[in-house]
């Protein structure tokens, strides 16, 4: 039986990832802030363990709730939107703090303890976005959350290099997801996003290790 790591599955991409993998038979450990979030992926199989990556004492005690799991795949999903800006609109120091912390600190913390907790061959995904490329680029609107998406596509080019030989890791952009953050008027909903986003991870081999995906499995640029 497979094992899974989902980290941030409280809702949206999340919780239908988890749902998904469950129904595809696989074993489920899964992360949520609230009691609430935590007993509803109890309710679903998984299992369920508290983690806020903004927080650093919850972040560093990911490590001893994993351990001795042997996880095939990761999908690390946590993420905020922050101001909805258009222009050159500068963020206040806490919105600035509540985006960085979480799309990219979060990451950050999160992947150094993941490393002995792989399978070997594992596949690893942080959920980024189309918005954090710098050359697929056309607008500007929500830039604070484009330059926290470009940042953890950064520290996922990273981790490649040095998990290299050992998991094969990898960006997604999820598409235009109608989701909490991606409203009622995008372009798919959660479950055709997540289901092609399962099918290109079941399919990476070690060329693809270091590369940035469309949840379809299209190939995009940095």
């Amino acid at each position: 039986m497979p094992q899974v790591l989902i980290v941030g599955a409280s809702r949206g991409i999340g919780l239908e990832f988890v749902r998904q993998y469950l129904a595809a038979g696989a074993q489920v450990v899964a992360t949520a802030r609230s009691e609430a979030a935590l007993s509803a992926l109890s309710d679903l199989g998984a299992t369920a363990l508290k983690l806020d990556v903004a927080d650093t004492a919850s972040a560093s005690g990911l490590a001893w709730q994993i351990d001795g799991h042997q996880f095939d795949e990761v999908v690390i999903v946590a993420g905020v939107y922050g101001p909805r800006s258009n222009g050159l609109q500068t963020p206040t120091e806490s919105d600035f703090d509540e985006v960085m912390r979480t799309n990219v600190l979060g990451p950050m913390r999160v992947l150094p303890q993941l490393v002995d907790a792989l399978a070997p061959g594992a596949r690893l995904a942080v959920i980024s976005s189309r918005m954090g490329s710098i050359s697929l680029r056309s607008a500007s609107g929500g830039w604070l959350y484009r330059a926290s998406k470009a940042a953890v596509n950064s520290v996922l080019k990273d981790a490649s290099l040095v998990l290299d030989g050992k998991a094969i890791c990898i960006s997604f952009h999820p598409g235009w997801v109608r989701t909490e953050m991606g409203g009622d008027g995008a372009d798919i909903d959660a479950r055709t996003s997540v289901a092609g986003m399962r099918g290109v991870l079941s399919r990476l081999t070690a060329a693809d290790n270091g590369s940035f995906f469309n949840y379809d499995g299209q190939a995009l640029s940095w």
